[in-house]
């Protein structure tokens, strides 16, 4: 694996083997000293232009449990704000040795232009490009499920015919596009819940089962898993729905919606949460939450991907936007 830019192209081989080996990675963090020496000598830069706490923590952690040299290169108070280009970025890090650049940044599309421009020889990571993809966020959640609905039997297995439900703001969702394509390359079958406007004008090209636009008959269709979606308002500029309280009353998870869940159905959040919006708290404190399991999963699987990106065998597909 050279590069893991989106999940659209990604074989459904190297799906499985990143979620086994973060198996693997799991494995270790019972254990009294956490640390691996796999990647000592080598050196991660965190390189994220847009606000992050979660996915960049979760990939300090990794890197740092595989004993790999971490740099947060934090965009705010750095050199980019005062106008320095990502192509001079990247030619600073790459003067400095940098063997993998995990990146995040408002532009879709940021992480190729980084991995295809030749200005750096570095492996690249997409923690998140604008609105586009965040395919290490997809693969913990696949990872989760997998983990929720087959145990210790979780190996080896991919998601077919898992139903999942993903609830909410589709429309400026990295998230659910990556969950999308990895859930349908697993096999599982996916349906897509929000209002109209909240969208993709067209998703003809998605490979979802269903769109639906009411919560409930989503909830009376059993699903696996429901995915809920933050409400991103620091990207909406527009009216989206008529108000926040009308939003939780037609769409969110509330207490009375948690209960018409089967009994063994999952509830995901990618957060953060917005509490009391798309996800009441009984649903984000219920036994049948995974929130925090998660995040807790979002350190073994991204301890996997660095490890095949830069201490595996280092394979090329010719999938665009995939694993390369």
């Amino acid at each position: 694996m050279r590069h893991l830019l989106d999940t659209v192209g990604l074989e459904r081989s190297l799906a499985l083997e990143i979620l086994d080996v973060a198996e693997d990675m799991a494995a270790t963090q019972h254990r009294e000293v956490k640390k691996l020496p796999t990647l000592r000598g080598k050196t991660v830069v965190n390189l994220f232009f847009e606000d992050s706490t979660r996915t960049r923590i979760s990939f300090e952690a990794a890197a740092k449990r595989l004993s790999a040299d971490v740099i947060n290169f934090a965009a705010k108070g750095s050199s980019v704000s005062k106008g320095e280009s990502l192509q001079d970025t990247a030619q600073t890090l790459q003067a400095m040795g940098a063997d993998a650049v995990v990146i995040r940044h408002g532009a879709s599309g940021a992480p190729h232009t980084l991995a295809s421009s030749g200005w750096i020889s570095a492996g690249v990571v997409n923690a998140g490009d604008g609105t586009h993809a965040h395919p290490t966020q997809a693969l913990l959640d696949a990872f989760t499920m997998r983990r929720r609905l087959h145990g210790d039997a979780s190996r080896g297995r991919d998601l077919d015919g898992v139903k999942v439900a993903i609830v909410g703001d589709i429309l400026h969702s990295r998230v659910a596009r990556s969950n999308v394509w990895l859930l349908s390359t697993l096999g599982a079958e996916v349906t897509l819940v929000a209002p109209p406007t909240l969208l993709p004008q067209d998703l003809s090209a998605w490979p979802v089962a269903r769109v639906l636009f009411d919560l409930d008959e989503a909830i009376a269709a059993e699903p696996d898993a429901l995915m809920m979606l933050r409400i991103q308002l620091e990207r909406m500029n527009a009216a989206y729905f008529p108000t926040e309280r009308e939003y939780a009353r037609r769409w969110g998870l509330s207490a009375a919606r948690l209960a018409a869940l089967p009994a063994d159905s999952i509830v995901m959040h990618p957060g953060p949460m917005n509490r009391g919006l798309e996800i009441s708290a009984e649903a984000a404190d219920s036994p049948r939450s995974t929130v925090l399991e998660q995040v807790t999963n979002g350190v073994s699987v991204r301890m996997a991907v660095l490890y095949l990106l830069l201490a595996g065998e280092h394979g090329d597909t010719d999938a665009e936007g995939g694993a390369r």
